[in-house]
């Protein structure tokens, strides 16, 4: 029996209260999709087996290149952030994996896995840092890790990538995430084909110690902190990383990071079509990688990378079995509020992309008709799945309103009155 954060008899007293109308809700919505063809209850079970992973640094307050501004309760370190986390998997019943990022979660293996598995928590993807320096660290990575001039820098960053692979396995892990910040500032600082060709070089050897079972993502960025040139600037360039290292190496594809109004959903088809689509950072953004909550800004656009999604499924497409994580930043909000909706905008993209009519949708497109094509996927879209949300939650033994139970439940007063204050932070993103 997990270890529960909430008591169990808050969540299922708030419930109670709910319980009436979302009968009616779902009861309702499973008429109007039926007369579609639509089992709800169908589609109520793969929602609830649906899960994404929460990242460890999402639950504390960030920040940006000028301030940041610290919350209360804020977790002290890596056992504080794995209750956080056990919090948004309780009300949600849709993130039971934690993704961990070394050196800042580095604690003893052993305990990390108890704890997780006290909270009926497990590991998801293990994330490498050398984007920044560790205090104690030989060498800066201010002009590069993987990617450096100097060997013994990128020995450094390979070792640390190393590592992070053996904390994984003893934690149950199945992957590394790499990204990176290099690149260049100033035309002609590096030389393109130069510094790519050593990046090449230094993930072929972590690549090298990959167990058998394991899978290495690469993750591309546009820009920042680089902003003339990144060595993984996009999709292209991340396919290529993927198709030379091998069959366990991945494309991970974060949705802030590309230039804005990019096909993103498109990137996914091709990377889906090729066998390299390693999974997702969710996240949304206005002008940049701002690392908004999940469906903030784009809702549409999330939802058109699950119907990639749903299609391949549908198709029963070979080994396709993408990673799912978010990755935002809270700035402005509680981190386990904004993880929890997060959690569930990324489920409702999924609901309303099962209920596309799938095969009207081929029909329109084979006989091009555009206009009925997008109106297929638009009356998916338009419905309001939040029913079977709730009902996949309640099933589960989490919340119908988790944000509502959470605020109920008194937790952040409760830890702030236990973790001390955090101090204000000066520029630089935490």
């Amino acid at each position: 029996m997990a270890e529960l954060k909430i008591a169990q008899h808050l969540i299922a007293e708030e419930n109670a209260k709910r319980a009436a109308a979302l009968k009616a809700d779902y009861d309702a919505l499973g008429a109007n999709l039926g007369r579609r063809g639509v089992d709800i209850d169908a589609i109520t079970t793969k929602v609830a087996a649906f899960f994404v992973a929460v990242p460890s640094w999402g639950v504390g307050t960030g920040g940006t290149r000028f301030a940041r501004f610290p919350g209360t309760g804020e977790p002290r370190g890596i056992f504080d952030k794995l209750d956080d986390c056990a919090v948004i998997h309780q009300l949600t019943q849709a993130t039971p994996t934690v993704s961990l990022h070394i050196p800042w979660d580095k604690a003893d293996a052993g305990e990390l896995r108890a704890k997780g598995d006290a909270l009926g928590l497990s590991f998801d993807a293990m994330n490498s840092n050398t984007f920044s320096d560790a205090p104690g660290q030989k060498r800066s990575y201010k002009y590069g890790s993987l990617s450096h001039t100097d060997a013994a820098t990128r020995q450094q960053a390979i070792e640390h990538n190393l590592e992070c692979i053996e904390i994984g396995k003893a934690l149950g892990s199945k992957a590394l995430t790499v990204w990176i910040g290099d690149g260049s500032n100033f035309p002609g600082q590096s030389n393109f084909t130069k510094a790519f060709e050593r990046y090449l070089v230094a993930m072929a050897e972590i690549y090298k110690g990959l167990p058998d079972d394991w899978r290495l993502f690469s993750e591309h960025k546009m820009y920042e902190p680089a902003f003339y040139s990144t060595i993984v600037q996009d999709w292209g360039t991340n396919y290529l990383i993927a198709h030379t290292l091998g069959p366990k190496a991945q494309c991970l594809v974060d949705l802030g990071h590309h230039a804005p109004n990019t096909n993103i959903e498109m990137i996914v088809a091709r990377l889906i079509q090729f066998g390299k689509l390693g999974g997702f950072h969710f996240n949304d953004s206005k002008y940049g990688d701002d690392d908004l909550d999940a469906g903030a800004i784009e809702p549409y656009r999330l939802f058109l990378v699950f119907n990639e999604l749903v299609d391949a499924e549908y198709r029963g497409v070979k080994g396709f079995h993408p990673a799912h994580m978010i990755d935002q930043s809270h700035n402005v909000t509680d981190p386990i509020e904004s993880l929890i909706n997060s959690a569930n905008e990324i489920r409702r993209a999924y609901a309303q992309a099962l209920i596309v009519d799938r095969e009207a949708l081929s029909g329109h497109q084979n006989e091009n008709d555009a206009l009925m094509a997008t109106e297929t996927l638009k009356r998916a879209y338009r419905t309001d799945v939040e029913p079977i949300l709730a009902e996949a939650r309640r099933r589960a033994g989490g919340a119908i309103d988790p944000v509502a139970a959470y605020r109920a439940s008194g937790y952040r007063r409760k830890v702030s009155a236990e973790r001390p204050a955090s101090m204000a932070g000066g520029g630089g993103i935490v």
